[in-house]
């Protein structure tokens, strides 16, 4: 195993760029984007000779539904992208459309990366004000503010009394105390340490030497968060919230406080699909995914088309060339060169496990078998130690090392730490490599999962998918799903499965793959996609953004404004 460790770290280091300073090419890049207005749209370009009846428009939409677009991080490029293009679409369709931005107040957010804060005790000193701040609200607010959209800032409704309840707040709860911890019943903590966690990219930040300081920054604008959104829902009475993740700091603190003060929420995410948004009701994508209503998806009409744009698509993702989301470069398919590179006897039964990365999205899940990702896998693990007649093969995300953030807290490093020698039946497939995925999983009697979106994707063709965590194709009528260890266990014990799924659960399987690759997942024409940051952008005209020029658009605005489902209705009815 030490070989792939040493791969890991040394992929580690060449994508996070270690660099001495913040005066890293990277961030002095960054810092020259933002300032010169590069990443933005050109809102006063694109309206050009309307722009007297844009602020006609503005006044005659006084009395329309209000939306608060809650982008909160003007520095937030790909947010800034969208949310700016629906406030725009939003003001066209009769809303009356307002903006909040954090005017710097904040101690943490979202923006605060390893990237940039190689130096965790900058961070923790100073927080993003010195580095970050000086280049997110003044941008962003002057790109609403070209589009005629109020913008209301952070400190707008933070008193000095609110800020010292903060500070004395933050700083005097007990550290044991902070993930639990809820203020007037929002749910503070959960939020403040996944803020925390993705600050660090590492699922635990007990061996940080700044760790507590920096989770005590994150409490302390959370508790910023809640009392300032608190009294901008209650003084300008919207009737919707749209914003972008819905988890961390800021954005998962405003989805509590609006769902508290009954105000509806939409969240949304780029999806895997090019030119893809996924957009959802009440609660970030993570939580509404699983708990989606099955007769979203299972009546639909299963067309021929249908059963071949889903089986092309899932097949193109063996390459992702119609993705803009992927992580695996070159994969290769050889089943031989596969099994010979890890190792594996194919006369024996091979079962696959499928990893996610630790620190994303560390949010409360109630059917989870296990607590956190770490405790499934080292107790599978140890479950596989005493069933020397199967192999596990263990496929260690590409994202931990490809992904936005890259982690700190690799899975093999965390498996070098309870197994200094692998029980002999169990092998591993390192981030770097380029395997595919998929081939392995065709090679397995069946395949274990946590999180990952995969299970969607391989039940469809048949595969037995075991969930153990918080994945979306959990209680879809699909897979073998654990909601205890003891169960978990059980579940195990009735490997290997020696067979496929019956032809009827590929079927609805495929049906639930559709309806989330192509119904959930909405498609948004008028975005320009790119390569760099933000990965999308829009250059207009402005027509295309008019109700009716283009069907996602429309279906997007509908699901804001008149609490339609998010789902895209193509022609194969």
């Amino acid at each position: 195993m030490s070989k792939h460790l040493d791969k890991l770290k040394s992929q580690v280091v060449k994508i996070i760029r270690y660099f001495p300073g913040l005066d890293s090419r990277l961030q002095l890049a960054r810092r020259k984007k933002l300032a010169s207005g590069d990443g933005y749209p050109d809102w006063k370009g694109l309206l050009g000779v309307e722009s007297q009846h844009w602020s006609e428009l503005h006044a005659s939409n006084t009395q329309g539904k209000k939306v608060l677009i809650a982008t909160s991080i003007g520095s937030h490029l790909a947010a800034m992208q969208m949310e700016t293009t629906l406030a725009a679409a939003l003001t066209l369709r009769g809303a009356n459309v307002h903006a909040l931005l954090c005017d710097g107040v904040l101690p943490g957010c979202q923006m605060c990366e390893p990237r940039f804060f190689p130096n965790s005790k900058r961070f923790a000193d100073h927080g993003p004000s010195k580095d970050l701040c000086g280049h997110c609200y003044v941008p962003g607010r002057r790109v609403y503010e070209d589009i005629g959209i109020p913008v209301h800032a952070y400190s707008d409704n933070l008193t000095d009394d609110d800020k010292r309840h903060a500070e004395q707040l933050s700083a005097k709860l007990p550290v044991s105390e902070i993930e639990g911890f809820e203020l007037d019943g929002i749910k503070i903590g959960e939020h403040a340490k996944a803020g925390a966690l993705r600050f660090f990219a590492r699922a635990t930040i007990d061996d940080e030497p700044f760790g507590e300081r920096v989770l005590r920054r994150y409490l302390k604008a959370a508790i910023l968060t809640a009392l300032s959104v608190k009294k901008l829902l209650q003084k300008e009475k919207y009737e919707v919230a749209v914003f972008h993740h819905g988890i961390y700091v800021p954005q998962g603190i405003i989805g509590e406080v609006a769902r508290q003060q009954g105000i509806r929420v939409v969240n949304w995410n780029p999806a895997y699909r090019k030119n893809c948004f996924i957009f959802s009701h009440g609660d970030t994508y993570h939580h509404t995914l699983m708990d989606e209503p099955v007769m979203a998806w299972e009546n639909m009409d299963w067309s021929p088309e249908r059963e071949e744009t889903i089986s092309r698509y899932l097949r193109s993702r063996w390459q992702g060339e119609n993705d803009w989301i992927r992580f695996t470069e070159n994969p290769y398919f050889e089943k031989d060169r596969i099994l010979a590179e890890i190792g594996c006897d194919a006369s024996r039964p091979i079962i696959g496990c499928l990893t996610n990365v630790m620190w994303d999205a560390q949010l409360h899940y109630p059917a989870n078998a296990f607590p956190n990702m770490l405790e499934w896998l080292l107790h599978t693990v140890r479950y596989f130690e005493k069933r020397p007649d199967l192999q596990l093969v263990i496929r260690v995300h590409p994202a931990e090392i490809r992904g936005s953030v890259p982690t700190r807290q690799p899975v093999v490093e965390e498996l070098e730490k309870h197994f200094p020698k692998l029980p002999s039946n169990v092998f591993i497939v390192p981030p770097e490599s380029n395997i595919s995925t998929y081939v392995l999983s065709e090679l397995c009697d069946s395949v274990i999962i946590y999180g990952t979106k995969t299970g969607v994707e391989l039940t469809s063709v048949g595969i037995p998918v075991i969930v153990a965590g918080e994945a979306w194709i959990r209680n879809k009528g699909v897979t073998i799903d654990a909601t205890s260890p003891e169960k978990y266990g059980n579940i195990l014990s009735t490997l290997p499965r020696s067979q496929r799924l019956p032809a009827e659960t590929v079927v609805r399987a495929k049906k639930y793959a559709y309806h989330f690759f192509f119904r959930r997942m909405i498609p948004i024409n008028i975005f320009k996609g790119g390569s760099g940051v933000p990965p999308y952008s829009f250059h207009g005209p402005l027509a295309s953004i008019k109700p009716g020029n283009d069907k996602g658009l429309d279906c997007i605005c509908q699901g804001i404004l008149d609490d339609a489902p998010f789902i895209y209705e193509d022609s194969y009815v």
